[in-house]
Formats: C-alpha cells, sequence, structure tokens
C-alpha cells in the first residue's frame, strides 16, 4: 500500500489534486488546440477566455464589483514593495507602514529606496512579531496610504480584523489570499504572489480601484500600473501557464463555497493543531492567540537538536516541508487551502506519537 503524503510548504506550496490532474489531462492538447497549454500564444482567443475568466472569478470571490480591475504580474509580491510607493505616493510624498515581521519589514526596507518618498513605520511588533498591535489613528491629508501585510508566513500571526483608518490602504495578501474573509472594498489596493494559495510560482495578482490604475505617473511601462492596466497585462508576455492555473484554481474555490466556506475549513484545520498545541508538553506555538494565523503555523520543541530529529521522522511518514524558515528555526506547518483536512490530522497525530515517544 502506498502512503499517502502531505505537503506542508510554506510556497510554492500544495495546490488542489482536483487542479492538477485537469491540467495533467490538457497538457498535451488545450481544448482541442491540438497545442499544450505550454504552447498558447498570449495573443490568441483561448488566451483571452481563459484572461476574462480568471479575473471575473477574482472580482466574484472578492465580492468586489467594476471600481475595481484585475492584473496579472511578474516579479512576485517583491516587485510590488516597489511598485506600490511609485504608483501610489505621488500626493503626499509619504506613506505608512505597520511592520508585522520580515515581510512587511521588507515592504518598508524598499519603500525607503525611493527617492523623494517618506516611508514611515506605524506600528512594531518586533522582535519576536508573536502579536499584531493596533495601528494608531493616522492624520487626514498626511499620508498617500497604510500598507499592511495581512498574514506573516514566517512568525504564523494574522490580521483578524483590518486596521480602522481613513488613509487608502494597500494589503500584502500573498499568503492568505482567497484562504481569509476580510471586507475587500476597504482595500483601494491588494496584491498577492501566487505561488502560496493560487498557482505555480512567477503569477503575481493586483486587485485594485480602476481610478489608481488609471493615474498614470509617467513611469517606466513595465512599473505603471495605468500602462499595464491599458494593456491588459500584455505589456510583454504574461506568464500563460500561471494564470491557466489560477483560473484553474479559482473555479475549484468557487465550487468549495467561496472564501467565507474554505476560511471556515483553514479555521477548522487550524484550530485542530493549535489545540494540540496549547495541550502539549513537548511542543510550543509563541503566538498571541488573538493573532494567530490560520494558514501557517509554527511550533517547536525547544531544542533544536529535537526539532531536526521531528523533521526527519516526519519526512519518513510522508510529511514534507515541515522546517521552520531559517530566521526562526524550529517547524512550521502551512494549512493552505489546498491542504484537505486529512492534512491536519495526520500531523496532529503523528505530533502526538513524536511527544509519546520523546517523554
Amino acid at each position: 500500500m502506498s502512503m499517502t503524503v502531505y505537503n506542508y510548504a510554506a510556497g510554492p506550496a500544495v495546490l488542489p489534486r482536483p487542479v492538477l490532474k485537469q491540467v495533467q489531462a490538457e497538457l498535451l492538447d488545450y481544448r482541442g488546440s491540438h497545442q499544450s497549454i505550454l504552447e498558447i500564444s498570449h495573443r490568441s482567443p483561448l488566451f483571452n477566455d481563459i484572461y476574462a475568466a480568471a479575473k471575473e472569478r477574482v472580482l466574484k470571490l472578492l465580492k468586489l464589483d467594476n471600481r475595481y480591475d484585475v492584473l496579472f504580474l511578474q516579479g512576485g509580491g517583491t516587485l510590488q514593495f516597489t511598485m506600490v510607493p511609485l504608483n501610489l505616493a505621488t500626493k503626499y510624498h509619504r506613506a505608512a507602514y505597520a511592520n508585522t515581521g520580515h515581510w512587511a519589514a521588507r515592504a518598508l526596507e524598499e519603500a525607503r529606496k525611493i527617492p523623494h518618498l517618506q516611508a514611515d513605520q506605524v506600528t512594531d511588533a518586533g522582535p519576536d512579531f508573536t502579536t499584531i498591535p493596533a495601528v494608531p489613528q493616522l492624520p487626514a491629508g498626511k499620508y498617500d496610504y497604510l500598507h499592511i501585510t495581512a498574514n506573516n508566513t514566517i512568525y504564523g500571526t494574522s490580521y483578524h480584523h483590518l486596521p480602522a483608518t481613513t488613509v487608502p490602504l494597500v494589503g500584502d495578501l500573498s499568503s492568505n489570499f482567497l484562504g481569509q474573509e476580510y471586507q475587500f472594498d476597504r482595500f483601494a489596493l491588494l496584491y498577492a504572489g501566487a505561488q502560496k494559495n493560487l498557482a505555480p510560482a512567477g503569477l503575481t495578482i493586483v486587485v485594485a480601484q480602476r481610478q489608481l490604475l488609471a493615474a498614470d505617473q509617467g513611469l517606466p511601462s513595465m512599473l505603471n500600473y495605468a500602462a499595464l492596466a491599458r494593456k491588459a497585462s500584455t505589456l510583454n508576455t504574461p506568464p500563460v501557464f500561471q494564470i491557466y492555473v489560477a483560473k484553474l484554481v479559482l473555479g475549484w474555490l468557487e465550487e468549495q463555497g467561496g472564501v467565507q466556506a474554505i476560511a471556515a475549513a483553514n479555521q477548522r484545520k487550524a484550530a485542530l493543531i493549535y489545540d494540540f498545541l496549547d495541550n502539549s508538553r513537548l511542543f510550543t506555538n509563541k503566538v498571541a492567540r488573538t493573532a494567530r494565523s490560520f494558514t501557517n503555523i509554527p511550533f517547536t520543541t525547544g531544542t533544536p537538536e529535537l526539532d531536526q530529529r521531528f523533521i526527519a521522522e516526519a519526512r519518513q511518514a510522508g510529511l514534507l516541508n515541515l522546517a521552520g524558515h531559517r530566521l526562526v528555526g524550529g517547524m512550521r506547518a502551512s494549512l493552505y487551502n489546498a491542504m484537505p483536512y486529512e492534512g491536519a490530522v495526520a500531523l496532529r497525530d503523528f505530533m502526538a506519537k513524536f511527544e509519546k515517544e520523546n517523554q
């Protein structure tokens, strides 16, 4: 009997099995075209249909109307650390950043490299980043936007409620995109690297108010939201295959019941692991309960050697990619949308077995 394998990688991450099977079935001949999906032109009607369906599904799942548009870009969330301030910080030339972890700090660091822009850190959850501090009231007429990192993959924290602010809100949703419920129309712009919850690496989603995407700042074309929006993300060859997979995953999400249903499933998976950790005599999770991520759960035995033994034995049991980020060590389980509930059960059961054997 073959062993059931679960992949808890933080990204590139697990994709829905039905989607992978459809990709496999269509790989050699997409829709009777006698071409692989890897070969079709980004100028073809075939791709136009994929693009239109993917965009429509994103807006539908986020419950956003035609005041918003969707861009399918490249460069990861990391490029958005630069594109956001270049395109949006144009009135006051000043932006506010909530620092809740490594990637939030990187976003702030990149913004500060832009000449004539002041990027202010308005919260600090360091040095252990075990909570999500409240954003102070920001004065009107001072900041072009407030940037938050909705979920912190390394430290396992997440915003469960968006900060109350009159400043336009920008969100990096890379690791909980379409996996956690928010009032999405409170964002002026949100972006997400797709490799955690939506598609293979190489695609970045930007969802923004059309008025922002229409404001041409005269930037170099590939950094210019307005130029990219005018060309429907095809100023150069877009990541066709990744957008195709994203369209399929978005369809799978609709079949699951949308964001509300998948968020409830994610909370159920996370609750199973957190309940075990809270009652464990060996494993610990340091994150404040009110800030716990539903998708990335770090934990440790408290001993590096024992952590490494756990990771090795878990791998032998078919539980893959449980090593924590190099910045913090320990272990981390990423329970993204495509991780089945059975994967959480398998991890919980293995942790219980390991604890019993290492008392």
